[in-house]
């Protein structure tokens, strides 16, 4: 089975379940981190082992690479996988865990660093003959110099964006040259703070626009395939709230295309491992790449509901040395439509203001073959301000897309959670909406809706 035993997962919540659950399946021992927030959370108890690794601010806990790596050290752990967010695309991190002789559960350090720099990835994804969008070189606040240039060639309206940003986080809408300068600094700021590079680049603004995944896998040897793609046009400030696969409305040549260029990139690249080649799409058809992650995704369960496969599984039988020969182009299919949503603890009249508390009901509806509730919380624990608020993803399958969203719709219904502000509401209202039902989405679908979806 190889020479793996044990896994540390440098991660919390939902993701760090999941991966205990998928390296169970192999027969392998888990350790959990947790920080002081964390010590009585779901992940801790479903773990084999756990350790404590400081207090709660991520920065001095699951962003702390060499405390991991002591943990790991400490427990005997001979892999570490990353799950998502937190150090899962920090190249610096896998280096230093492949270093201490360790084995990385995830991409070889090299394409996460080639990822993670964006305008690097942007010049590797042309190179490898995938569409890329109009953009610039990167800049500083400290050094703006050619700005103005910059973004009139670029062409108005434009993104700024974060060079070592990804997932929506430091990323702004600039609609006129009078607010450029002010947003590049404004983002470079926050980039600075969330990544620890402040610098940012300057992105052509297509709209009305979709937002448009490939799931791809690679063996890190040349070969890599697609598991179909997921339609995540839904979000709010950036983020993704509803995943859907097959993406609703898209043509059969067009979503060829579009997977033939992510595993084309991925192939180019030697790609190890589970990751997502990330593209625009105006509504011609056209597509363009955005970015590729170097990780599991949030919403991974939407590809393993529709293709059967377990990506986390295969990102596991991979680090065990299995070459996963069989995983071939053919032998993936899709059945049926598979949708999620995520389960926030905010307030969407509120402006998605943040809700935290202890969850004083927390009741999931009755999962099985074509319903899946992943969460890493339970009745009574805490949704605390240190980290992000989403408390579960709920994900259905139908046989096809109506079926799924009455699937989704009555499985929402049934969901009780109390103690916090929800946006299960929202989501059912968006849902019921017929613009959604007729599957005419955009990225700025909720923005426009805004004043019926949050209504109540």
């Amino acid at each position: 089975m190889g020479r793996l035993s044990k896994v540390l997962i440098a991660n919390r919540g939902e993701i760090a379940c999941r991966v205990i659950a998928g390296c169970r399946k192999r027969g392998l021992r888990t350790v959990a981190v947790y920080s002081e927030a964390d010590a009585q959370t779901l992940h801790v108890a479903l773990a084999d082992e756990a350790v404590a690794i400081g207090p709660a601010p991520a920065k001095v806990s699951y962003l702390a690479g060499d405390v991991i790596l002591a943990a790991a050290r400490q427990t005997g752990a001979d892999a570490i996988h990353p799950g998502y967010g937190f150090l899962s695309e920090n190249a610096a991190f896998a280096a230093a865990v492949e270093a201490a002789g360790l084995v990385w559960i995830g991409p070889a350090p090299r394409s996460i660093a080639d990822m993670g720099d964006k305008e690097r990835a942007r010049r590797l994804a042309k190179a490898a003959g995938v569409p890329v969008l109009e953009g610039s070189r990167r800049f500083t606040g400290e050094s703006l110099d050619g700005l103005a240039a910059a973004a009139d060639a670029v062409g108005y309206p434009l993104l700024v964006k974060a060079a070592a940003g990804g997932g929506g986080i430091g990323m702004r809408l600039v609609a006129t040259p009078d607010k450029l300068e002010e947003t590049v600094r404004s983002t470079g700021a926050m980039a600075q703070r969330a990544f620890g590079d402040g610098s940012v680049y300057l992105e052509n603004f297509v709209e009305p626009a979709r937002h448009i995944e490939i799931q791809v896998f690679g063996n890190g040897l040349g070969r890599a395939v697609h598991l179909f793609e997921r339609e995540c046009s839904i979000q709010r400030r950036f983020q993704k709230i509803v995943e859907e696969s097959p993406a609703p409305g898209l043509s059969g040549a067009v979503r060829e295309r579009m997977a033939a260029a992510a595993v084309a990139l991925a192939a180019r690249e030697r790609y190890r491992g589970a990751g997502t080649v990330e593209f625009v799409m105006d509504d011609a058809g056209n597509f363009h790449f955005l970015e590729m992650n170097t990780r599991i995704q949030v919403e991974h369960p939407v590809t393993e509901m529709i293709t059967g496969r377990d990506l986390v599984e295969m990102q596991i039988r991979l680090a065990q040395g299995e070459s996963l020969d069989e995983v071939t182009q053919d032998a993936i299919a899709a059945t049926g439509h598979a949708i999620e949503c995520r389960i926030y603890a905010e307030n969407p009249a509120k402006n998605f203001l943040p809700s935290p508390g202890i969850l004083t009901e927390f009741a999931a509806p009755a999962t099985g073959p074509d319903v899946r509730f992943d969460t890493g919380l339970r009745q009574g624990d805490a949704v605390t301000i240190h980290y992000d608020p989403m408390i579960a993803k709920l994900i259905v399958r139908g046989a096809d897309r109506k079926a799924s969203l009455a699937r989704l719709d009555e499985a929402l219904a049934a969901l009780r959670i109390a103690g916090v502000a929800t946006n299960i509401s929202f989501l059912r209202r968006l849902l019921a909406q017929a613009a959604f039902q007729a599957g005419e989405i955009s990225t700025r679908f909720v923005d426009a809706h805004m004043a019926e979806l949050a209504a109540g």
